[in-house]
């Protein structure tokens, strides 16, 4: 029973890519660090809070995930992601009628034990998606006929993702899916009318949006005052700064310490390790994140199934995606939208998805160098 869900050729461990395996543990560890870090309220008494015990128990059991996303058939993991997709949506629909209320927003799903968010799934779940209902698995052809459905249900899913609201994640799932119709070779002519539609219907947009999004952008753009609308970027921006060259040293920030910045553990959790740990300890968490990235992205350009090649680049992308946005967000190049740091943040849902995301990623790979 086992070898129908589990890939049965050993000669896959030969290729287990060990250099991005090092770099996760690398960026695990560093977020527990960081929670810790964060979460303490005084150096004098220092002890476990439950927000690092709860990361501790994501991140360990993050790799159990990784390596059942590993270990699984991917092609199953491919089937079974579609009809996840499905699912998906349902639960979309129902966080919208009788989901969870946290901070102003409905976005989760609380089954007594646990709560967690369906639009995180979307981020798993799209790729395998879009692969099967774009492409061939046995012959590794495009299916062109296929494109309108696949954007009409993507539009699906972002409409009711932008309704609890959560515009980070919709973004997130948008800029994937949009990426992977390119990479699919959909066609110039659709981006144009995407790139005019979009124009036009900028002003309803902008319109739509809730008034602490619109704030956001103001913020961005350099409005707002220092005691309110801007507060939380720079106290973002002072912890950067004040951490200099080398930083104040572990469990040294100030920022943190005194409860200054706003979301340390969470969106914000780079500024503290910016403050901590310096310009260097910034730089070598950004490096990190850029060779485990690269390496991935260029495995992924020499596997010759257009299907299996979707499917890895789909997973991909809302990691490359969250950490860009992340970084840029907390220095003030891009507006505050709430996406965590992957494999940093605090959160159990977008920590399960990651490693998920990566294992079953790192799964293509290894079987695409068995059979090229």
């Amino acid at each position: 029973m086992a070898r129908l869900f589990f890939d049965s050729d050993r000669r896959k461990l030969r290729f287990f890519d060990w250099t991005s395996f090092v770099i996760l543990l690398i960026l695990s560890c560093t977020s527990l660090f960081f929670v810790f870090s964060a979460t303490q309220i005084s150096i004098a008494s220092i002890s476990c809070s439950s927000f690092f015990i709860k990361q501790l128990f994501g991140v360990i059991s993050g790799f159990g995930i990784f390596f059942l996303a590993f270990f699984f058939d991917y092609r199953t993991l491919q089937k079974w992601g579609t009809v996840g997709y499905y699912v998906t949506i349902i639960l979309l629909i129902f966080t919208l009628v009788k989901g969870s209320v946290g901070m102003g927003a409905q976005r989760w799903v609380n089954l007594g034990f646990i709560k967690f968010q369906p639009s995180e799934l979307a981020k798993l779940f799209f790729p395998a998606f879009f692969a099967t209902s774009v492409a061939s698995d046995e012959t590794g052809e495009l299916k062109h006929r296929s494109f309108i459905p696949v954007f009409f249900v993507l539009g699906l899913s972002v409409v009711l993702i932008l309704k609890q609201p959560d515009l980070g994640t919709a973004l997130l799932v948008l800029f994937s899916g949009i990426l992977l119709l390119w990479l699919a070779n959909i066609g110039r002519p659709f981006f144009i009318a995407l790139f005019i539609v979009s124009a036009i219907s900028a002003p309803i947009a902008w319109h739509n949006l809730k008034p602490y999004q619109k704030n956001r952008i103001i913020v961005f753009l350099g409005g707002g005052t220092s005691r309110k609308e801007r507060y939380q970027i720079e106290q973002s921006q002072i912890a950067i700064g004040s951490g200099g060259f080398w930083g104040k040293g572990f469990l040294q920030g100030t920022q943190t310490r005194l409860n200054f910045l706003p979301e340390s553990r969470t969106d914000f959790i780079f500024s503290v390790i910016c403050e901590e740990l310096g310009f260097v300890g910034a730089a070598l968490v950004i490096f990190l994140f850029g060779l485990l990235f690269l390496r991935l992205v260029i495995q992924i350009a020499f596997i010759n199934n257009i299907s299996a090649q979707l499917l890895a680049i789909g997973l991909l992308t809302p990691l490359i995606f969250s950490t860009v946005i992340n970084i840029c967000m907390v220095l003030g190049l891009l507006p505050t939208v709430g996406i965590p740091l992957p494999f940093i943040s605090y959160g159990i849902t977008h920590l399960w998805i990651g490693f998920a995301s990566l294992g079953w990623c790192i799964n293509i790979i290894a079987r695409a160098s068995i059979i090229p």
